[in-house]
């Protein structure tokens, strides 16, 4: 475990692109503009650019909802950890919240964690745009990668410390 996150933390190579071209050859070819997104993804280049408007839209979609389950995990663990510290008599207050945290967490576990795409955000950087070659492409999404090893931690450590506080004062306040 600590050999993987020194490796996905502290990489550092030369920046790589992959691009998918808008090309309808097939009655197949979003399953094959899928199959090259996952071949990139697997890849873990530095920039995809997809330029068929509906698996981008897809794609882009994906992360934002997993963006919203991992800031909401470590929002309502930071909010439960805080009600948690406020309200040492009261776990009433604390435990949903925590609950929510605890939801979040293992739905993101459970859906997002091992999808290589967890690793990607959409790049809206206009510094970044502009190295990029996007003279030929029409409308494209672009995702770059971000190794997450450390946002991971942090929402499953936010998480495992509200849980055990909550859990801690509903035992305290049944003793």
């Amino acid at each position: 475990m600590v050999l993987h996150f020194l490796f996905c933390c502290s990489t550092s190579k030369v920046p790589t692109f992959h691009v998918i071209r808008e090309v309808y050859d097939s009655s197949n070819a979003h399953e094959r503009f899928e199959a090259e997104l996952d071949k990139a993804l697997e890849a873990k280049v530095d920039f995809i650019i997809i330029e068929p408007p509906r698996l981008g839209d897809e794609t882009g979609r994906w992360i934002w909802v997993g963006n919203c389950l991992h800031k909401s995990a470590v929002a309502s663990g930071v909010v439960s950890l805080v009600a948690s510290l406020l309200w040492r008599d009261r776990p009433v207050i604390a435990a949903p919240v925590c609950a929510l945290s605890l939801f979040c967490t293992g739905l993101y576990t459970v859906s997002w964690n091992y999808d290589p795409c967890c690793q990607y955000q959409v790049e809206n950087n206009d510094k970044v745009l502009e190295k990029l070659p996007l003279t030929d492409v029409s409308s494209p999404v672009i995702l770059g990668y971000s190794p997450n090893c450390k946002t991971k931690f942090l929402h499953r450590g936010v998480t495992f410390l509200s849980a055990a506080l909550c859990a801690w004062q509903i035992w305290r306040s049944y003793k």
